[in-house]
């Protein structure tokens, strides 16, 4: 686990930057991201990914103190000010579960977020102020992991398919579009046939 950079008066003093309106630095980074503090956005390597509000603000959360706990509690409140009425336990591990897939983490061997048993997170990396961030390239959204497909699984797949399509034709056919549009194709059929062979 790497050491972080900032101390506990620099901490305190960045987590009232960031908080206020005033920021003397509008950019931190982290390893291969960085954070536009004033747009609120996240880049890896001068690439913008795009994620939900919650998401940023429980990253906000663990880079404004790094190396320390930050508590299911702190989140919760963070998230979901007092009358709100969500599922908190479910929620904050499906925004927790959000950010690692946006940062390329790992819950087994987390490189970012660590999971404190019955505590809460811990912001593994140093933070760092910066001056700008590197050139943006384009806009990464986040999407789950693609897979490799088994030969039984594409078999699967392919029956699904197959069952979609059998029942929108179904369905087609149901409300009669379906039958207007053969009926249609028919009529046009027999008058090709009947125009070729007319006498002559």
């Amino acid at each position: 686990m790497s050491t972080p950079t900032m101390s506990g008066s620099a901490l305190s003093a960045g987590r009232q930057e960031i908080g206020g309106a005033k920021v003397s630095g509008r950019y931190l980074r982290f390893g291969h991201f960085e954070v536009d503090l004033q747009r609120e956005e996240l880049f890896k390597e001068g690439e913008r990914i795009r994620i939900p509000s919650k998401v940023f603000q429980v990253l906000m959360a663990l880079i404004e103190r790094p190396g320390e706990i930050v508590t299911r509690d702190v989140l919760r409140a963070r998230l979901w000010p007092g009358g709100t009425f969500v599922n908190y336990d479910a929620n904050v591990n499906t925004t927790v579960n959000k950010l690692r897939l946006a940062l390329g983490d790992s819950p087994n061997k987390p490189t970012y977020v660590e999971t404190m048993p019955r505590q809460g997170y811990c912001f593994l990396e140093n933070v760092e102020r910066a001056d700008g961030l590197l050139k943006t390239s384009g806009l990464l959204t986040i999407a789950e992991p693609e897979t490799v497909a088994t030969p039984g699984e594409r078999q699967i797949a392919a029956s699904r398919f197959a069952r979609v399509r059998n029942s929108r034709l179904a369905a087609l056919f149901a409300n009669g579009w379906g039958a207007a549009i053969l009926l249609c194709g028919v009529l046009l059929g027999v008058g090709i046939v009947l125009f070729l062979h007319r006498p002559s």
